[in-house]
């Protein structure tokens, strides 16, 4: 096995609704916001290359959306998923699966890209299956008032009218699954969203988690520091501080998936509860 960054572009959102109630004061520190009080952020994937699969976990914003969209979320920098995709040696035709930890258009939109003619919609991957669990999906598909602007339409059916759309199992008890066709663990989260969906990959002797949504930025690893788009917060809270503790008993190594400059961390506990370690870019842990 063999794991890569992806980097498929960059954007920006309001550094308040990214934090919820925790004040700029604090969170300014690790994620300055700019003159209109917007923090920089990454839609960076992880490439999982194990034996003939080859995995691509989310897809970032995607290109089909019109100037307007895109203007909401002032994009920037010049990194594309082509553009790294390339820098590995890899193309989309060459990508078997897609695992989409959730369906909100920052990390499923580039999943989808318009026909030739622009007359209608097909997977960017065309030999791949795409990922996501039922319950998740019956959620996006008939999505409440408050995530329905972050469910498009144009981003998830036709994913299942392309027939490469697959269901992955929910465990039984717990939050806990592992998925034996991809060689990995899966925690399942419902704060953010419901079912989200985290890898966990035994990697080089060490275990890498891709975060998501659940601590999308160096910025957000304290247990307090929820976003302001969870749905359910109380609950983001709870399954945040079981995961954090995991994270410190087991050394693991966040892959974070929205912090535009920083890609692995550890944690350590603190008298002040957990909190950064050290921050790592690929090339300082995995030597590439």
């Amino acid at each position: 096995m063999k794991l890569y960054p992806i980097q498929c572009g960059k954007f920006k959102l309001d550094g308040g609704a990214m934090f919820g109630v925790v004040p700029k004061t604090l969170w300014q520190r690790t994620n300055p916001a700019d003159d209109k009080n917007l923090i920089e952020l990454g839609t960076r994937s992880l490439l999982v290359e194990d034996g003939k699969k080859l995995i691509l976990v989310d897809c970032g914003l995607g290109d089909k959306q019109d100037e307007k969209f895109f203007g909401h979320y002032s994009l920037w920098g010049d990194d594309s998923l082509d553009k790294n995709l390339k820098k590995y040696g890899f193309v989309r035709d060459d990508i078997t699966d897609v695992f989409l930890t959730h369906l909100h258009f920052d990390h499923c939109g580039g999943a989808i890209e318009w026909n030739s003619d622009k007359s209608g919609y097909r997977p960017a991957f065309k030999n791949a299956h795409f990922w996501t669990n039922k319950n998740h999906w019956q959620w996006a598909t008939e999505p409440n008032p408050r995530e329905k602007a972050s469910f498009l339409t144009e981003n998830i059916l036709p994913l299942e009218e392309s027939g490469q759309l697959h269901y992955l199992p929910l465990p039984t008890t717990g939050n806990y699954g592992f998925v034996p066709d991809l060689k990995m663990d899966i925690i399942f989260v419902d704060g953010h969203t419901e079912k989200q969906m985290l890898p966990v990959l035994q990697y080089q002797d060490r275990t890498v988690v891709f975060a998501a949504d659940l601590i999308p930025t160096v910025g957000h690893i304290p247990h307090v520091y929820v976003m302001g788009y969870d749905t359910r917060p109380l609950l983001t809270l709870e399954e945040k501080g079981k995961f954090l503790k995991q994270c410190v008993d087991n050394d693991y190594l966040l892959f974070f998936e929205h912090d535009a400059h920083n890609e692995l961390a550890t944690l350590k506990m603190t008298e002040k509860g957990v909190k950064l370690d050290q921050s790592f870019s690929f090339n300082e842990v995995f030597g590439y």
